[in-house]
This record gives structure tokens, sequence and C-alpha cells, in this order.
């Protein structure tokens, strides 16, 4: 992204009324380029799992590995992203690798890719799902048959406890883990099938919720395309060609590039609004590589807390005042609240500053 784009981006959000210095806008956008945008890419089936059945000769785990692929190419193009593929062959993955894989790489991203089928061979379309409790039975068996790969695993009975992909039961916890993530996963799916829609001119059947294992593992945002129906002699055709896997992955791509240009922005805005002071006072309460909805009840009744990410930490903040004298007042209901560990801190310009007089 051009740093002129992003002056522009920022000036139009009306969150300042003075002139911010260019030099200001690079160092920012230093500041967050230096950590690659992360993309788990997840080619869905493979090996011994084929994927859906179908009559016509068209193999799921084969269109979406070489859509996977193309997706991760046009992504790699940018040094500023970072692709990490599940698989990259014709490999079987327990789905819990999957998820791992993501989670060890502390990814920004999740996209699994995968084929629909139905029984009935005029249905056609793209949905794409979020993790949720199923809407309706259709929802709950699609998520039942790509859970299914479960059952191929040797161990199953061990590494997924009392997990039954069958039982609607077991898919009313799914949705927690992944709920801090559901609306970036809510915009990311809205952005793929709008360009779906509007660019290849498939039939949009929407963003649904349904409860896939693999959306439930993964702790960032995260969605499952069902890029079509193989199903579908018309439509499974088509995706069967090379044209449509590049066509396919490249609207993917563009879906990503605009959520990314989004989650910048939003960081830089962040950052923003203590442009306005030489410097901010706030109370580091805590830092966690897991986001944490930004909820009183998720900190001890505390409000007005705020969360910037640096590295791969999440820093969550309590209180926000140009007064020193004002934030160790702050400071000592956080500690009372119990967090035995607050500390000052300051931010000039955006950045975070060393403060000497912010002890206990």
């Amino acid at each position: 992204m051009s740093y002129v784009r992003i002056y522009k981006q920022l000036f139009n959000h009306n969150l300042i009324k003075i002139v911010i210095p260019l030099i200001f806008i690079i160092n920012i956008c230093s500041v967050y380029s230096q950590e690659p945008f992360k993309v788990v890419i997840d080619a869905g089936h493979g090996g011994k799992d084929p994927g859906k059945p179908t009559e016509f000769g068209f193999t799921e785990k084969d269109i979406v590995l070489k859509i996977a692929l193309n997706l991760g190419n046009l992504l790699e193009k940018d040094d500023s992203n970072e692709v990490i593929y599940t698989r990259k062959n014709d490999v079987f993955l327990k789905l819990r690798k999957r998820a791992s894989i993501a989670n060890d790489a502390d990814a920004d991203l999740f996209i699994s890719i995968h084929c629909n089928s139905f029984h009935d061979k005029r249905v056609n379309g793209s949905e794409t799902f979020v993790l949720g409790m199923h809407a309706n039975e259709r929802n709950f068996n699609i998520a039942k048959q790509e859970n299914e790969v479960i059952f191929l695993e040797e161990d199953f009975e061990i590494e997924y406890d009392d997990f039954n992909p069958n039982s609607p039961e077991n898919l009313i916890g799914l949705t927690l883990m992944q709920e801090d993530y559901l609306d970036q996963s809510i915009l990311l799916a809205n952005m793929i099938q709008n360009n779906f829609k509007n660019n290849l001119k498939l039939k949009n059947r929407g963003v649904k919720q349904s409860g896939f294992w693999v959306l439930h593992n993964t702790y960032m945002p995260s969605v499952l395309v069902e890029v079509g129906f193989i199903s579908n002699p018309k439509e499974g055709a088509y995706l069967n060609t090379s044209k449509a896997q590049k066509d396919i992955a490249k609207n993917i791509y563009n879906a990503i590039i605009d959520y990314k240009e989004a989650y910048v922005s939003n960081n830089l805005i962040s950052n923003l609004q203590y442009a306005n002071s030489n410097i901010t006072y706030k109370i580091q309460i805590a830092a966690s590589k897991k986001k944490v909805e930004l909820k009183s009840y998720n900190f001890n009744g505390l409000n007005k807390i705020s969360r910037l990410k640096s590295g791969s930490l999440y820093k969550y903040y309590y209180g926000n005042s140009s007064s020193l004298e004002d934030i160790k007042s702050k400071q000592k209901l956080a500690i009372s609240k119990g967090f035995k560990n607050a500390f000052i801190v300051g931010f000039e310009n955006g950045i975070q500053i060393e403060i000497n007089d912010g002890g206990k």
C-alpha cells in the first residue's frame, strides 16, 4: 500500500483536524511493515480423503489444491505477505493438524477451500462459512460432511475426545473460541462472496454460519469457502478448468487484499487517536497472544479497555489521559481489581515510549 494512499485513507476518516507530517505516516507504516501479514491456505481433503463424491469425474481434493496453490502464488508476489500452506500436494491431514499449523504460525487469516455437493444436481453457486451454530438443517449437514473426515483418522477417539461430528449437541460449544474473530471473519466472507458474484457471475448463496471443526480450532479470523457445486455437471466442469481455478483464486486474493488494507488502516487509526497531544498515558494491564474481546467482564469489571498488537502479542490497556496524576489513580484501581503488575505507559505520536515516573 502506498504512503499517499494511506494518508488519504486516514484523512478521509476525519479523526484528526491537523496536518500530519508525512514522516509520521511513514514511521507508522514501517512499524506495521516489519511484521508480515500471515495467511494460512488450507486446501481441503487430500490423500485417502478425496472429498465429496461425484459421478462426473470431478475430484474435490485436486480442484481445491490447484485453487490454493494459485492463491498462494498471488499472495507471495508481495513481500509483506507470508503464506503458509496446510498442504501443497496430495497428502492426508488430520483436522487438528490443519488448525495447529495456523495457530503455530500465529496467522492473521485462515482460508479453507472446498467444493460443495448436493443430491439435486441443479443446485449451484458459492457460499462462504464462518463458525457458528447451524442456522438450518442443510448448513448442519454440510458441516457434518466436512467434519466426518475425523473418522478417517486412526486415533480419532483419542484426538477428538468425545466429539461426535454427527451430533448437533457437540456443535453448541464450538463458537466460543472463535467469538472474538467473528466480525472479521464475516467481513472477509462477504468480500469473497461479493467478488464471486460481481466478477465471476457465480450464484451468491451468501455468508453462513455452521459448526466446522477446523474453524472452531483456529485462533484467528477464519473462513471456509465452498467455491461451487461439483455435483452440478455444468458448474463441476467449470471448476475443473485451469481458468476457473485461477479466476477463483484471484477473487479470493482480491478479497484478502481488501481485508488486509482495512486491517492495517484500523491499526493505524487506533494509534492516530493519540496524535493531537504530545504524550498520552495508559495503564498496561495484560499481554497475550490471544486476542480477547474488549468487554468489561473479561477485565474484572474495568471499562475503557484498548488493545494494540505488538509483534506476536496483543497488549491491553486501561484508561486514557494526558495527566500523569490522573492515570496514577487509575493504576491504583487496576491493581485493586487484581492486575497486580499494572504499569503506566506513554504514547507520543502514536508510538509507545518509556515513562520514568510510571512506577506504582
